[in-house]
């Protein structure tokens, strides 16, 4: 019989109301049991949280009278967790220029003209993701590649990374930039050698640029936040932590969550750089009636990304001599807003990327552990991706979770190793480094510097391979994890990361029923297929919030 699952308009016929229980059974399903994952036959859920779950068909209860579903044997998993995302940004980078996989500086500026071709009306052109590691050369590009093809419009180019942009001359001139704009702290004007700015700029200097671009209105983000959600039910995801939101942000997932417009839910950090962060810090925690909204975390800046060298490192790049990299922010800022948001009962993640980065961030969680209790200081380091051999035991001392993106290992392996030398790498991208030190992992993508697709993430964390399987036997694969240990951070750690997992994360009584049903059994396929598992179905709260459009599960 061919495995099929249900169209959503199938399931009027159960969902009168969300109280109406519900039970799917011939499942291959997976949940977590004494960090083991363990099988089992059927679900059992009631009110959109799961009332029970049966290890064999026997056990389902010859009594049981209600609605029924065959699952006709799919894989089904706790619903997946990202837990770094930027969903504002995934939905404006499909209204963008993509410029990821750009073969040269000379194939974005095609792009960027065909783009311009097609949208006559924008006052700016923006696009993101060009890498200059990947092109010939590996050099930044710069204005005047702009220049001869577009010179009535202002461009702005985000890298991959989201830690550097290039810009025309003409957002330049918008913006006031000349030979005499100073670089601002914390950021870098790239010039050539006669002090000219070239059309690059580094982490906090890419606000002289941005500030000039008009922001889109609430009613804007109120409807492109859902659609950019719906997106990703597709990949799998049930949740999502959206790393960094402003004011305007708060206030459409608010609305969206008072109207139930959210698929998934979303655990949001404050953007610590933000204008009214001390008044939103001040307002405190806010969390949903239905947990499909929770505000209560903050996200901090240390330092910048390794490919645009702004990543602060103790010592110099190994390409670039006397370069260190950029600290966005004093340590003693970041200490006080740290302390503020923990006095106000939030959770404190700060980005840091570089060996610097993560040794200084480390510091000024150990001074805030000595305010609070171990559990109220379950803090976050946002990538944790270069790290001092030394400090790795840290995390766990200091109860400190290293928020990781598995899928950047794969992404950087082309340029990690000129940035950082054949020392420094040792503590990079060094899961089972930390694994082996206790550190809880939660995994994520980044989105949308990486692709959005869980998988991804999974596929890398367990490979330490691109999709092309190379290097052969992974990159650095003594820092490889098992299949099982990648899932868990997709599911139980990501929820442990929002003190969430007693809700979500896994399926047991109790939880609510996000699940997810998938094609392919990941425990089975063959390693460097788990980026081509596909998702079958997406459900939140015991609802289908995704289904495949062509197919349909078996009433009983």
């Amino acid at each position: 019989m061919r495995k099929t699952l249900l169209l959503i308009a199938t399931f009027l016929w159960i969902y009168s109301s969300q109280a109406e229980e519900l039970l799917i059974d011939n499942l291959n399903g997976y949940l977590l049991e004494k960090d083991q994952w363990q099988p089992f036959k059927a679900i059992h859920i009631n009110s959109g949280k799961v009332k029970n779950i049966y290890k064999a068909a026997t056990d389902i209860p010859s009594s049981y009278q209600g609605k029924r579903l065959n699952g006709q044997g799919r894989t089904m998993l706790p619903g997946l967790i990202d837990a770094h995302g930027h969903i504002k940004g995934y939905a404006l980078a499909k209204l963008q220029i993509h410029l990821r996989n750009s073969a040269s500086a000379a194939d974005s500026v095609k792009r960027v003209v065909a783009y311009r071709n097609s949208h006559p009306k924008l006052k700016w052109l923006q696009g993101r993701g060009w890498n200059q590691v990947l092109w010939p050369g590996k050099q930044y590009p710069t204005a005047v590649m702009l220049d001869k093809q577009i010179k009535d419009r202002p461009v702005w180019l985000r890298r991959v990374d989201g830690h550097a942009g290039w810009a025309n001359s003409k957002a330049m001139q918008i913006a006031g930039i000349s030979r005499t704009t100073p670089d601002p702290e914390g950021g870098q004007i790239i010039r050539d050698s006669e002090g000219n700015p070239t059309g690059i700029f580094i982490d906090n200097a890419m606000d002289l640029i941005s500030k000039h671009i008009p922001e889109i209105s609430l009613q804007e983000e109120i409807a492109l936040l859902p659609e950019a959600l719906n997106q990703l039910a597709k990949l799998g995801l049930t949740s999502v932590h959206d790393a960094g939101i402003n004011s305007q942000t708060v206030a459409a997932y608010k609305t969206l969550a008072e109207q139930s417009q959210l698929p998934i839910r979303v655990y949001a950090m404050l953007s610590g750089s933000d204008k009214n962060v001390d008044q939103l810090i001040k307002a405190g925690p806010f969390i949903s009636h239905n947990d499909y909204l929770t505000i209560r975390s903050i996200k901090l800046f240390f330092d910048g990304a390794l490919g645009s060298r702004g990543a602060a490192l103790h010592d110099s790049y190994s390409d670039k001599n006397n370069h260190k990299g950029l600290l966005l922010y004093p340590s003693k800022q970041l200490l006080l807003l740290a302390k503020q948001a923990q006095n106000h009962g939030f959770q404190v993640n700060i980005h840091a990327i570089g060996d610097r980065g993560n040794s200084e961030a480390l510091n000024i969680f150990q001074r805030l552990n000595k305010l609070a209790s171990k559990q109220a200081s379950r803090h976050r380091i946002e990538h944790s991706q270069v790290i001092q051999l030394e400090d790795i035991p840290r995390f766990a001392k200091l109860n400190i979770i290293p928020s990781m993106q598995p899928i950047h290992a794969t992404s950087d392996k082309n340029m990690a190793e000129d940035r950082l030398g054949p020392q420094r790498i040792k503590g990079a991208y060094a899961w089972r480094k930390l694994m082996n030190n206790n550190a809880l992992i939660a995994g994520g993508s980044d989105f949308p510097v990486e692709p959005a697709n869980p998988f991804y993430g999974i596929h890398a964390a367990v490979t330490r391979q691109d999709h092309n399987n190379h290097p052969p036997k992974g990159w650095y694969p003594e820092e490889k994890l098992t299949v099982a240990e990648a899932l868990k951070l997709f599911t139980y750690n990501a929820a442990y990361a929002a003190y969430q997992e007693d809700k979500v994360g896994n399926l047991q009584p109790g939880h609510w029923a996000d699940f997810i049903l998938l094609e392919q059994n990941p425990f089975a396929v063959n390693k460097q297929s788990l980026w081509k598992v596909q998702v079958a179905a997406t459900w939140v709260a015991g609802k289908p919030v995704y289904q495949q459009p062509s197919t349909q599960l078996a009433k009983q």
